[in-house]
């Protein structure tokens, strides 16, 4: 099998002999005399693409073959066309190249060294083994954007043993059989790799960080390149040409305005909840007036429809502040039933938890509280009604004994 990948990474179409085609769990895992299909490894996912009309979804390498996975077997042997998902190939070679450039930056500017990588479909993270601050970090994306614009070409060596030693590596070399393959980047980077990369530094286009977060000691950070980083230029400029036209300012005013609406929000949510508890408390002494009383004990019951939970809970507290009152509360939110059960700190005859818990059973639903306090939601609302009456019932029994 040879690797054609190495000699031609720009390489989309060729011709090929089939040799080996393997059915493994409804997949047919074909192997060529000559591919340039990536195979996935080194950090790197694998190419896809076509055989003839066979799509391959997946290539992999063992024991020194590597198979191209399809789930069509290919009906043409000799002469088989082979077409690579170009577009994914060269986004791959921007990325893993974007890699090689941002961690040596990385380790130039302040000795940080990469020790983990991910690239995927949508994100791209390396960890570094230091925690460095957000001024740093903005260094390490520009110096590394000033690589990609000196247009450094790309170098791939295959050392030998002596001439090993005399390069200045700066990481320890994997142990392996296959002939070491060192990835060059003038004198900013050299490093073992069995990846795919672009000719010259250029042609990552762009590199930028979008993200960072501390991580197991160091830290980890999110950056695209190429096609990537473009793209998420567009969108982030769409979304603030829009923000902007919506808050109807400039983009450069933006964040004050936001800043402006934010505090005025706070204020009036401020005030609203302020109003909330006033009309609350007129509210409370309208439902204690019309209560039903069992000898010393005040039951205040009552259903609510489309009515947020947080009022009624707000109202609930403030009765059950009172001594001796009990509070059956049901929301019916339209596809959800609501249970509030509460009573007062000084009555102990009755458990709000153990209650709600045998209510529920009447709404098909789940909850749980305390002594004092309970409660849950249940998707019958048609049975919330006779819910509450039936945990009066159950507190009438109580109080009765």
């Amino acid at each position: 099998m040879q690797k054609l990948y190495y000699e031609d990474a720009y390489k989309k179409f060729f011709t090929a002999e089939i040799t080996a085609v393997i059915e493994k769990e409804n997949t047919f895992h074909i192997e060529l005399d000559q591919t340039y299909f990536y195979p996935e490894g080194g950090g790197q996912p694998s190419d896809t693409g076509f055989i003839e009309d066979s799509p391959i979804s997946f290539v992999y390498e063992s024991d020194g073959h590597i198979y191209h996975v399809t789930d069509k077997k290919p009906i043409k042997i000799h002469k088989t066309k082979c077409t690579l998902n170009w577009e994914r190939r060269f986004d791959y070679m921007q990325q893993h190249l974007g890699q090689h450039i941002l961690s040596a930056c990385f380790l130039e500017l302040f000795n940080a060294h990469t020790v983990g990588f991910h690239l995927g479909e949508e994100s791209i993270t390396i960890d570094i083994d230091s925690v460095l601050g957000a001024s740093m970090i903005q260094k390490a994306e520009i110096f590394a954007n000033d690589i990609i614009f000196d247009n450094i070409p790309v170098e791939t060596l295959y050392p030998s043993k002596s001439e090993l030693k005399k390069l200045p590596l700066k990481k320890p070399l994997p142990q392996t059989r296959s002939p070491l393959r060192l990835v060059k980047i003038g004198d900013l980077d050299l490093n073992p790799c069995c990846g795919t990369h672009p000719r010259s530094t250029l042609e990552v286009q762009a590199l930028k960080i979008n993200k960072w977060e501390k991580y197991k000691g160091g830290m980890r950070v999110y950056f695209l390149c190429g096609k990537r980083a473009i793209n998420d230029y567009f969108a982030k400029s769409s979304f603030v040409l829009s923000l902007s036209s919506s808050l109807k300012c400039s983009e450069k005013d933006a964040l004050i305005k936001i800043e402006k609406l934010t505090q005025d929000f706070d204020k009036l949510s401020s005030e609203n909840r302020k109003l909330k508890s006033e009309v609350a408390d007129y509210e409370v002494q309208n439902l204690l007036l019309n209560s039903e009383k069992i000898q010393h004990v005040q039951i205040v019951k009552a259903l609510y429809d489309h009515v947020d939970p947080k009022y009624i809970t707000l109202l609930a507290s403030k009765l059950t502040d009172s001594k001796d009152v009990i509070v059956l509360f049901g929301i019916n939110s339209g596809d959800i039933a609501n249970l509030i059960f509460m009573c007062s700190k000084d009555l102990k005859k009755m458990h709000m938890g153990n209650l709600l818990k045998d209510t529920m059973t009447l709404i098909d639903g789940k909850g749980g509280g305390s002594y004092f306090s309970a409660q849950g939601g249940g998707k019958d609302t048609a049975n919330l009604s006779s819910a509450i009456d039936y945990a009066l019932m159950k507190i009438k029994q109580s109080l009765s004994k």
